[in-house]
């Protein structure tokens, strides 16, 4: 027997990015991050940690694996303070050790300085052979301790300046929350790539990268946080800031058909609302004659919820997912097919035998997972199985803080779908167009980036900066 890391085996999708909570004036501040990062949780399951500030001081607790890991027991009790940051972390650059998991916390001239931040920076590599020409000595691999160091160099006198002459030499996404010891900030890059948003719980002011978090700690949902906008708190209160040049709104699309929570409110729109309605458009698009619709838990159970009722296919839970994979786990001697599948999913053969299944999921990346899924229905007795994504196909990578493979490596950059559909052995597949997933965009058509479908990048993905993606399979063929 050989143990391996439940990681060699991932599921074929595009990885969280991370999430990041923020908030100010709050007695028990750090508790109320751990129940925020708690929210968060689906973002980021490498790394966790939290800053907080008792006016004085910031102290810091962070390390790796899920947020209940790490603050087991009475480590947060050490967290004192009024005011905190945290972070859930699975990495897009940078290796995954504890000296990445952020937040950052660090000592300067000035004061002390924690920061926590969702995106990836495209120009990391050039400002950071930079920085270290003229000295910068650098103690992680993350592209988050580039605006450190720019912080740290920056000659104006405030801290909002510093950080805004830093913020202008940086290009792609970003949403940060950053920490004094009398001050939170929160900004989102101009073109808005990553999710932020603004609440109340009280008179503490909270920042999260998801509405689930604010509602997890009672906190009332105030607004978006805008592309370009830096919210600053401190003892005075509140105020906003619009310091860089307007650009087009660019959001991830893949928040809303993928990454985010159901529950939650990304980009001023509901993110259950969204995904079906785009499951409502497939079904138009691609009808099926079929028995039952069986969705990919979870990421695919809204879509077919919208898939069944635009179709009147019956909806049946046909597949279902183990919540109780842990990180590591023992791969039998004697190779079982298909085993990493396995220990996520099971099929219900009282639901697929003898039926034409209709399997609904959020994305096609590689293909390998997609193709065992469709055998384990097959092997459960589904006569037919027509497969529906209620996305475009997955042409290009993601440089804005995604992790996905290279482009070679996606299925749909090498393959047209029908070829795709011989791949995976399906009846038939059915991607949802470019034209519906803007249609279920509304009045935001346009607005979002859509360029892993596209190929259209709205900032320029820079060549040595494209082997800094951390490689979404490892060990998988």
């Amino acid at each position: 027997m050989k143990s391996a890391d439940a990681e060699q085996v991932p599921m074929d999708k595009f990885r969280e990015e991370c999430g990041v909570f923020g908030i100010f004036g709050a007695s028990e501040a750090a508790n109320l991050s751990y129940l925020g990062l708690h929210a968060l949780q689906h973002r980021g399951q490498e790394g966790a940690g939290i800053a907080a500030s008792d006016g004085q001081l910031l102290r810091l607790r962070r390390g790796r694996g899920l947020v209940s890991d790490v603050f087991a027991g009475p480590d947060i009790a050490g967290l004192r303070g009024h005011a905190a940051i945290g972070h859930v972390r699975y990495s897009t650059t940078g290796e995954d050790t504890l000296r990445n998991v952020q937040p950052f916390v660090v000592r300067y001239q000035r004061g002390q300085l924690g920061i926590a931040h969702n995106g990836n920076l495209t120009n990391a590599s050039l400002l950071r052979d930079e920085l270290e020409r003229r000295g910068s000595i650098f103690g992680t691999s993350s592209d988050t301790e580039v605006i450190l160091h720019l912080i740290a160099a920056s000659q104006q006198t405030t801290f909002i300046n510093r950080l805004v002459e830093a913020l202008s030499r940086v290009e792609g996404a970003y949403s940060l929350v950053l920490l004094t010891e009398a001050t939170l900030v929160a900004v989102r890059d101009p073109h808005g790539f990553r999710p932020l948003v603004l609440g109340r719980r009280g008179d503490a002011w909270v920042v999260a990268s998801e509405t689930c978090a604010l509602d997890l700690i009672e906190a009332r949902y105030v607004r978006e946080i805008e592309p370009g906008e830096m919210v600053i708190v401190d003892a005075q209160g509140m105020q906003s800031l619009r310091p860089f040049p307007r650009r087009p709104r660019r959001a991830c699309v893949f928040e809303h058909i993928y990454f985010a929570r159901p529950d939650s409110r990304v980009f001023g729109r509901s993110v259950y609302e969204t995904r079906l309605e785009l499951g409502r458009l497939l079904a138009l698009e691609h009808p099926a004659e079929a028995d039952v619709v069986v969705p990919v838990p979870d990421s695919g159970v809204t879509g077919a919820l919208g898939y069944a009722a635009q179709s009147g296919i019956p909806y049946q839970r046909g597949l279902l997912r183990s919540h109780y994979v842990g990180r590591t786990f023992i791969e039998p001697s004697q190779q079982i097919r298909d085993f990493g599948v396995k220990l996520k999913l099971a099929p219900v053969r009282a639901v697929l035998e003898g039926k034409r299944v209709v399997v609904v999921d959020d994305s096609i990346v590689r293909g390998t997972t997609s193709r065992k899924i469709v055998r384990m229905l097959r092997d459960a007795g589904a006569t037919q199985v027509h497969l529906r994504i209620t996305a475009p196909p997955t042409r290009g990578s993601c440089f804005y803080g995604v992790d996905t493979p290279s482009t070679d490596e996606l299925v749909a950059h090498r393959h047209d779908v029908e070829s795709i559909r011989e791949m995976l052995g399906a009846d038939s597949l059915g991607y949802l167009s470019l034209e519906s997933l803007q249609l279920a965009e509304g009045e935001d058509k346009g607005r979002f980036c859509e360029a892993c479908f596209s190929l259209d990048y709205p900032v320029d993905p820079r060549p040595e900066d494209r082997v800094a993606q951390v490689p979404l399979f490892k060990g998988e063929g």
